[in-house]
């Protein structure tokens, strides 16, 4: 287990409460108790130190293990982040501009179409005529989506194409980007906010300009600075043991339930390495991104952004400073929408008291499908996550009540 997840001070000398920390457990416990999540961990620290680590329930139910410190999770899109920050340490050395057109890299964006109207069948299709840029495909304005969400008919292309919980059959990173932009867009790029492959695109970009594959990249450039050596694309078979299962809920009995065809795809290496999602990682290991983002790029002597662009990162990209309720589509995602912004990768607190949820303004975060979640507080110096494998994230409101069991543990 890493060291950085010892609780090696005092909460109380930190400004925390340890009485009112424990009702964090005492809250999710009982979701593990009535059978809606199999376990979970958790990681709250401040000031660089962590002043609290539990876990509680199973990473596997049926053969009785329980989670432990160095359970291994599947982050889905909380591989997003890391892929941010890899693309923009790059940027810091003038790789590329973030206003960059998306086919200077990838020259099949050129001529992609953008839905009017019309139907699955006989669509109807205007030509580009807001140039795709970069930065879009970190904050989600560029038009593209995902296969899974059910609400336009060009999800539904998508599923066609072979995006769904997929990719199309023997396509590696370049040619599903090819295939990506022979389908339509939703909206002109920059128009509009809504979740999608963005970083997916991003990440065939950085492997053009680096010339490098991303996995490679990766654990050159980010992983293996930040010792996080427990993070990879697939789950050796020598640690297959440690790795969570992956479970949905129950349609009739809201518990939790094995899905084990989608969940075995941890354990063997991908079709292609996506900067949207695919990771797994450790609570130890991600807490060590978590940290660096917290201490403006640096971790333990190694610097792996400048705090400038940490800021930058985690500003609001979105047009005229709008939250996602006036901006996006707010249909599916893993983060609220009121008073809530969009940074390169990453979910900005604009206004808390907006979304009614506790926190301060500049917070960013990130989540994943499997309902983990992260976030960073710059005016309290916090940081937190949560792992858990309950597929999808919107079955049970965890983040929200994690925030308010969090905040409330702060009494300086």
């Amino acid at each position: 287990m890493s060291s950085a997840l010892q609780v090696q001070v005092e909460p109380e000398s930190l400004g925390m409460s340890s009485e009112r920390l424990a009702r964090i457990d005492r809250h999710f416990q009982q979701y593990v108790d009535d059978g809606r999540l199999p376990g979970w961990q958790i990681v709250v620290a401040r000031h660089g130190n962590v002043v609290h680590h539990s876990t509680y329930g199973h990473r596997n139910i049926e053969e009785g293990l329980p989670v432990e410190d160095d359970t291994i999770w599947r982050i889905y899109s909380m591989t997003k982040p890391l892929t941010s920050v890899l693309a923009l340490q790059l940027w810091e050395e003038g790789a590329f501009e973030l206003n960059d057109p998306v086919h200077r890299y990838i020259p099949a964006f050129k001529d992609t179409k953008v839905w009017r109207a019309g139907s699955v069948n006989s669509p109807v299709l205007d030509p580009i005529t807001e140039q795709l840029r970069l930065w879009q495909l970190f904050a989600h304005t560029s038009g593209l989506t995902y296969g899974f969400m059910y609400n336009h008919p060009v999800d539904e292309l998508y599923r066609r194409a072979g995006f769904e919980w997929g990719l199309p059959k023997d396509t590696d990173l370049a040619g599903m980007c090819d295939v990506l932009a022979g389908l339509p867009l939703l909206f002109q790029p920059g128009t509009e906010w809504n979740y999608s492959m963005g970083l997916d695109v991003l990440g065939r970009v950085l492997e053009v300009v680096s010339g490098q594959p991303l996995d490679e990249l990766m654990q050159t450039r980010l992983l293996e600075p930040l010792g996080m050596t427990e993070s990879t694309w697939h789950v050796p078979e020598e640690h297959h043991s440690r790795v969570a299962r992956l479970y949905g809920a129950n349609p009739a009995t809201g518990k939790a339930m094995k899905l084990d065809m989608m969940g075995d795809a941890a354990l063997k290496p991908p079709q292609a390495f996506l900067g949207g999602g695919g990771m797994q990682s450790t609570a130890g290991d991600y807490q060590r991104f978590v940290q660096m983002l917290a201490n403006g790029g640096e971790l333990d002597g190694v610097r792996v952004l400048s705090p400038r662009t940490v800021r930058y990162m985690a500003s609001n990209h979105l047009p005229n400073n709008a939250d996602l309720t006036a901006f996006g589509r707010p249909l599916f995602s893993e983060t609220a929408f009121d008073g809530v912004g969009f940074g390169l990768g990453v979910s900005v607190t604009l206004d808390p008291v907006k979304g009614r949820v506790a926190g301060s303004p500049g917070e960013f975060a990130w989540g994943g499908a499997a309902s983990t979640a992260f976030w960073v507080d710059p005016v309290e110096d916090l940081t937190v996550t949560f792992f858990t494998q309950l597929l999808p994230s919107s079955v049970h409101p965890i983040r929200s009540q994690l925030k308010q069991l969090v905040y409330q543990s702060i009494v300086d």
